[in-house]
């Protein structure tokens, strides 16, 4: 696990139930190591919007991380994008959302590192 470099993030994390936090900090993981793997997506910040955690790359739309109403979690990108939208085209039917805005889960085993991976990628290069 990446350590957090901000101990604000950190109490973010801290704060969620327990369920939706294994959940979190497992796509936390998967938001690092994607951008690990670009060189695109250098340098990623992580700090709090809106009071959750966040993730910024140079030429990146922000990626959010944190509860939702309707689910344990979620992943949240900028609904006014066309991240969303190029999801569901890649990836019909296989996910419940949160209209254009989040994709939400209830259990860290609906993370997919192929299918989620992909939509952070596009998310942390969005405006290359």
């Amino acid at each position: 696990m990446t350590p957090f470099d901000d101990p604000k993030v950190a109490t973010a994390f801290d704060a969620l139930p327990i369920d939706a936090r294994v959940g979190a900090l497992a796509l936390r993981d998967l938001i690092f190591d994607t951008a690990a793997s670009s060189p695109d997506a250098q340098p990623l910040q992580e700090s709090l919007r809106w009071g959750q955690p966040a993730y910024l790359a140079p030429k990146g739309s922000t990626i959010r991380i944190g509860k939702h109403k309707a689910a344990q979690f979620a992943l949240y990108v900028h609904c006014q994008s066309r991240l969303m939208g190029d999801f569901t085209s890649a990836f019909p039917s296989e996910d419940r959302l949160d209209g254009n805005r989040a994709v939400l889960f209830d259990d860290p085993a609906q993370i997919d590192p192929t299918r989620h991976g992909w939509l952070i990628a596009r998310a942390l290069t969005y405006h290359l």
